[in-house]
């Protein structure tokens, strides 16, 4: 009798363990899980025929899942094609993969390499919808020439024409005893694990009407707006003599990181005519260094300038502000200033100078009243300057010394936060024009004459 009522037992488990691997889960927290969230295609541009790949789409449940459809988002004006199942298509519906089972899908990419108007980075992607969910698979391929560097370490000094974009797919790192020129008019794209390490020396040789940009390397919307993109740009200890002129840095999580004095008698860092722009955390972060600015717009950064444990900086004619947008909250002052450093063994300090002259230090649309901290500690030296700048501060910091300061709003051309679009020239009217004091610079971020009246006026851009 026992050995019955457990064999019926055992009958009556198996016909609801079967029942429920053979129904269908529907709940929109059931799971799918791709191979890959990205296909790339980084030799298609020296291709003549079609490259292919493919990622599976797996089922990790214990039931069956239905997939409302594959849908290749771009269609058949797509340089892309899908094959699912023997089927070459744009769109595939109502498949069905079993319990802990998976799918392929192949995906071949054919580009015109007589195209030349084509970019150089071509994108779209695969929507899998399921139980009202939509997930997507990122498929991005290399259209035209260009110069791919992954994991290299430069060790002799070397020149970058502008000949080809440059494509970062790993990390790249100048020795300590090499160095890196980009001539005007590059553009330099950057992988989200790809950072830019110099031990050595990095010299852009941009100009005002043939910048060098540093980059993401995603270009399809919305991805190319997003701060975090790629790390950034950092000058590690034992680097010297780097000269930025005309850069533009952009959607990086940290712009330009200098650590540690100059082993020469120049600044670790030059800075002219630079822009950079939507950074998530820290634009321009300085520690125990040396950073020579001019004509520099910085903006729209999670902290914009932090200088911190001491070191020597000097910022003349730049316009530091952000907005809080959709994508970085303007909680943070946009500048910074500290003379120490906190570890896990206690709290280092080291002397400071820092000078501000001419410059636009505002941020707005946010939770920040003073856009200028300066905190001290310790008896070393302690020496913030400002002069003819507009900062937008109610609590003048006690420790800083300044003159001839404007505390009203600076009236860019034109700030909507809404479209996320900005301009940092100055209306007719601003204060600050005319109000700062002369400087040797002949020409601000545009190029354009810098004096157009009675005086030069305040920040990157001169009104003309």
């Amino acid at each position: 009798m026992h050995k019955l009522i457990l064999l019926i037992s055992s009958f009556v488990i198996f016909f609801i363990f079967s029942c429920k691997k053979d129904s269908f889960i529907t709940s929109s927290d059931a799971s799918i899980n791709f191979s890959s969230d990205t296909l790339y295609f980084d030799t298609v541009f020296v291709s003549s025929g079609s490259i292919t790949q493919f990622v599976k789409i797996i089922n990790p449940n214990n039931q069956k899942l239905l997939l409302k459809s594959v849908k290749l988002m771009g269609g058949n004006n797509s340089v892309f094609k899908i094959n699912i199942d023997g089927n070459s298509t744009t769109e595939a519906d109502n498949i069905e993969l079993g319990p802990n089972d998976s799918m392929y899908v192949f995906v071949s990419v054919l580009i015109n390499s007589s195209n030349t108007s084509l970019t150089f980075i071509v994108q779209d992607s695969l929507q899998v919808l399921f139980n009202g969910n939509q997930r997507y698979i990122q498929l991005q391929a290399y259209g035209q020439k260009a110069h791919f560097l992954s994991n290299v370490t430069i060790a002799t000094p070397t020149t970058w024409p502008n000949d080809l974009p440059y494509v970062i797919l790993g990390s790249l790192q100048i020795d300590s005893n090499a160095s890196l020129t980009i001539q005007k008019g590059c553009k330099v794209y950057f992988h989200a694990s790809a950072p830019l390490i110099v031990e050595g020396t990095l010299n852009v040789q941009g100009a005002d009407s043939a910048r060098v940009y540093f980059l993401s390397d995603r270009l399809d919307y919305p991805y190319n707006s997003f701060p975090g993109s790629w790390p950034g740009i950092y000058f590690m200890q034992s680097s010297k003599d780097n000269q930025l002129t005309f850069a533009v840095i952009k959607n990086a999580f940290q712009g330009v990181v200098a650590q540690n004095l100059s082993t020469s008698s120049n600044p670790k860092l030059t800075l002219n005519d630079c822009i950079i722009d939507n950074i998530y955390d820290a634009g321009i972060l300085g520690a125990q260094t040396n950073i020579t600015a001019q004509n520099c717009l910085v903006s729209n950064c999670g902290r914009n300038i932090v200088l911190g444990y001491g070191g020597g900086y000097s910022f003349t004619n730049c316009t530091i502000a952000s907005f809080s947008n959709d994508y970085i909250s303007h909680i943070s002052p946009v500048l910074t200033i500290s003379n120490y450093l906190v570890t896990s063994g206690g709290t280092l300090s080291a002397d400071i100078t820092a000078s501000f002259v001419n410059c636009i230090i505002w941020g707005d649309n946010g939770t920040v009243h003073d856009e200028v901290v300066a905190s001290e500690l310790g008896s070393g030296l302690f020496k913030v300057s400002l002069a003819n700048c507009l900062w937008k501060v109610q609590d003048i910091p006690a420790n800083v010394s300044y003159s001839s300061m404007l505390t009203m709003d600076p009236m860019f051309d034109n700030i909507n936060n809404q479209f996320m679009y900005y301009d940092f020239h100055l209306k007719a009217g601003s204060p600050a024009i005319d109000a700062g004091q002369f400087t040797a610079i002949p020409f601000d971020l545009d190029g354009n004459p810098r004096v157009v009246g009675n005086a030069t006026d305040i920040g990157c851009f001169e009104k003309q």
